[in-house]
């Protein structure tokens, strides 16, 4: 038995991405898109095998276990950082898909990063390497930016991101959002 010293918070970004991607992936094609090591990756599976998040037997994420991690525990594991107002790129309730479904109330977030175009409260991603990586990866930014509204959103927002949320998790595997 496998012991469990707790979660990464790039474990959570290695389940997004495999569930944007199709069915058949590499660690080392996990690795190179999220610029972090085959190790770290290795390793992140494991844990992620061991929470019941993946499907050892079929390498497969356990959707309904990482909706319900998402939607209920991942705020409180992974609280978010809010600093102050700074450039970065979207995320949160100022991203798509979120941002197409609710009027902005002023209150803008971003991943701070100095190719940004946008300007708001800075977020802390998840894994810091995401500002580098996620201008080639709009399925993996969309769903991080959903998480991202889990974790800082208010009543209305969090139920557009699970919506959201619900609809790429239904069709993993299939792309068709």
């Amino acid at each position: 038995m496998q012991k469990h010293n707790g979660m990464r918070p790039h474990d959570v970004v290695i389940l997004l991405k495999l569930v944007t991607c199709n069915i058949h992936w590499t660690m080392q094609g996990l690795a190179d898109s999220l610029h972090i090591s085959i190790g770290e990756v290795s390793k992140a599976m494991n844990r992620n095998c061991v929470t019941g998040l993946v499907n050892p037997a079929k390498n497969r994420v356990n959707k309904l276990a990482l909706r319900e991690f998402l939607v209920h525990g991942l705020k409180y594991v992974f609280p978010p950082q809010i600093g102050g107002s700074s450039r970065g790129i979207a995320t949160a309730h100022s991203a798509p898909p979120v941002n197409q479904r609710i009027a902005a109330n002023g209150e803008n977030y971003v991943w701070k990063y100095y190719k940004g175009t946008r300007r708001g409260n800075a977020i802390v991603p998840l894994y810091p390497q995401i500002p580098k990586f996620i201008e080639n990866e709009p399925e993996l930014y969309e769903l991080l930016a959903i998480v991202d509204t889990l974790r800082t959103g208010k009543k209305r927002e969090i139920d557009i991101a699970i919506e959201e949320l619900d609809k790429r998790l239904n069709n993993y595997g299939s792309h068709k959002y």
